[in-house]
């Protein structure tokens, strides 16, 4: 049996969003229709979070997040409100489309890069240290990865006034990352998790065709503009720090916005990419098969996303188990965690699960790691 880890991935883990409750969400409408002040809404903000904190702790977690309450999507924040720059592009450039079990449902949202792109301030450091105060254990944050602008825009959406070639694009969204890492870093942070749609994203061949007619090649984005971006980003990054990445297909309402396995970049990603470990979204036939994982090299790890925050169907302990025992023919089995594929709220208004499904899918994660690798 395989020892528990000190230090993050946990063997369960999770990626970062909650649920949020009616009365965060219920806040947030009075702020945009103006009835309550920014500080009326940050009060109620943390108080749901000392609760949700709370909530994991009780459900065995030794990852805490904020759950992403303080943003309306898991990219909010970080980017227009962090970085600026940012408007709504044309959806006609855009490179994925979310969808359902009944097919296409909506277009994702394309960028506009119409300013320079500039780190101003620490952006994630106040909720950090809210969150921190917390809890005793260890505390995550959640950050979109630094290629998801350059995905979500293109060359047609990033203004050519401002950045008349894109090498500066790329060079203050770099300087912006390394200055977000450092300064988690100096209020204590050691646990940071970027969050990816855009290798998964032209990884499927629909988003592949549809970046090709907008003028990109998926292959190099994907092979080398990519990587090279993530690792001058997380180059110099505080020692200590653990960086995670979340391969992520979508998750937006229960609907997802790509699909297709690992095999032809696993090789790549494992390899090439500066990171420790890896969040893989494994919880429905679209992510492919578990043999990609015999690239993994022995000094970093993987959190095996086998429990669904998309379905209601709660999974249990036996068919967590034969999913672990099936990925460890291929990665060793002390290099292996569980967790959710995803969040269960990317935006805010989360997917089509309630409270229990969300509670019950983690008590399950939590007591399947137990019995396989000991105490969590």
């Amino acid at each position: 049996m395989a020892t528990a880890p000190l230090n993050p991935p946990f063997r369960p883990d999770h990626v970062g969003s909650f649920l949020r409750t009616p009365e965060l969400l219920a806040a947030r409408e009075e702020r945009k229709a103006g009835k309550i002040d920014a500080a009326q809404l940050k009060a109620v903000e943390d108080e749901a979070i000392r609760k949700l904190v709370a909530f994991e702790e009780g459900v065995g977690l030794r990852s805490i997040t904020d759950g992403e309450y303080r943003r309306e999507a898991w990219t909010a924040g970080f980017l227009a409100d962090g970085l600026g720059g940012l408007r709504p592009g044309d959806p006609s450039t855009a490179v994925s489309f979310f969808r359902d079990e009944k097919g296409v449902a909506h277009v994702a949202t394309a960028f506009e890069v119409y300013a320079r792109l500039k780190w101003r301030q620490p952006i994630n450091v106040a909720p950090f240290e809210f969150l921190r105060g917390l809890t005793k254990q260890t505390p995550k944050v959640t950050i979109p990865s630094p290629t998801y602008v350059h995905l979500r825009s293109g060359r047609a959406n990033i203004s050519r006034e401002v950045y008349p070639d894109l090498d500066l694009f790329w060079e203050d969204i770099v300087d912006a990352y390394r200055k977000e890492l450092q300064a988690l870093g100096a209020a204590g942070c050691n646990y940071v998790q970027m969050d990816d749609t855009t290798l998964c994203a032209l990884n499927d061949p629909a988003g592949a065709e549809r970046a090709r007619r907008r003028g990109d090649d998926p292959l190099k984005l994907m092979f080398e503009t990519y990587p090279e971006i993530m690792n001058r980003a997380y180059a110099g990054r505080p020692k200590g720090m653990l960086l995670a990445m979340h391969l992520c297909r979508g998750n937006s309402r229960s609907q997802w916005s790509s699909e297709g396995g690992y095999d032809m970049f696993a090789e790549m990603l494992f390899n090439k990419i500066d990171v420790d470990a890896y969040f893989m979204e494994y919880d429905t036939p679209r992510a492919g098969s578990f043999e990609p994982l015999r690239f993994l090299p022995k000094n970093k790890t993987v959190v095996l996303g086998i429990v669904s925050t998309k379905f209601q169907e709660i999974e249990t302990k036996d068919q967590l188990k034969r999913r672990i025992e099936e990925a460890s023919r291929y990665a060793d089995i002390s290099q292996l965690s569980i967790g959710p594929q995803c969040g269960f709220a990317s935006v805010s208004a989360g997917n089509q699960i309630t409270w229990a499904h969300q509670e019950a899918k983690l008590r399950v994660l939590v007591e399947t790691a137990r019995e396989v690798w000991g105490e969590r």
